[in-house]
């Protein structure tokens, strides 16, 4: 069944009675799978509740639907977990959010790294930032999300450092830690985290982090540890790290 996101919240559509689908995703349903009167698809509000919907009307610019029940379930992690990359050669970016929204990820903060080649002007960021954004979207249709994850603006490394606060733990993966050795410091930051805690991962580009930079990640009260005994690369940790949370926060306290 079609899965659509909706601007409208639970509390909104229940004192309206009336779910409204605009957009792109007019056109989606009316050209592309034809839908009609009757029809069903599953909606979601933008603050994550999910409802099975009968179609009640069609025009060009909005369809109406009615709620035919509200399912209860959640897809969502049970950690808020932000994923922070700076910002990696080609289409590596596209690629974290695609699979990062799959693997359950709240939000998506590139940033402009030390080490980053990539260099953007405001037009091309502003562009990029849509294409990021329809990728998440689509990914969290694909995938069944009840949210559609935010792609923030592409944040200096400052703008960064200055928002650290706003979550409740921030991890930096450093590789120096996993030729270290370390690599139990993650585990346990994500075992502690009560549900419903937010948290901040961040990713170098490709040739990694400073000294400096980590050292002003720490200062600003940021963990750095390793991911495990390998070196990953800058599109492969984000993932492989959501995939760790999932497990420790999902799997295991499910047995």
């Amino acid at each position: 069944m079609q899965r659509y996101f909706i601007e409208q919240t639970k509390q909104e559509v229940t004192m309206s009675g009336v779910l409204v689908i605009k957009g792109e995703d007019v056109h989606h349903i009316v050209n592309v799978m034809r839908m009609a009167e009757g029809d069903q698809v599953i909606c979601c509000t933008k603050d994550g509740h999910e409802a099975f919907c009968t179609v009640d009307s069609l025009s060009k610019h909005e369809v109406e639907l009615t709620i035919v029940e509200w399912t209860g379930k959640s897809r969502e992690l049970p950690l808020q977990v932000h994923i922070s990359s700076g910002l990696p050669k080609g289409d590596k970016l596209e690629w974290i959010i695609q699979k990062g929204t799959e693997l359950g990820a709240s939000s998506f903060i590139p940033f402009g790294a030390s080490r980053s080649v990539v260099k953007f002007d405001d037009k091309k960021a502003k562009k990029k930032r849509e294409r990021w954004a329809k990728i998440a979207k689509e990914a969290a249709e694909q995938s069944q999300r009840n949210k559609i994850p935010k792609v923030e603006d592409i944040h200096t490394f400052h703008s960064l450092l200055k928002s650290l606060h706003n979550f409740d733990k921030c991890v930096v993966a450093y590789e120096e830690s996993s030729k270290q050795g370390e690599n139990t410091l993650f585990q346990s930051v994500i075992k502690d985290l009560p549900e419903g805690s937010s948290i901040l991962l961040i990713f170098g580009p490709e040739g990694g982090f400073s000294d400096s930079e980590i050292q002003a990640f720490q200062e600003e009260g940021a963990i750095a540890c390793g991911l495990g005994p390998r070196i990953l690369r800058a599109e492969t940790a984000p993932l492989y790290a959501l995939a760790a949370v999932s497990y420790q926060t999902e799997l295991l306290r499910g047995e």
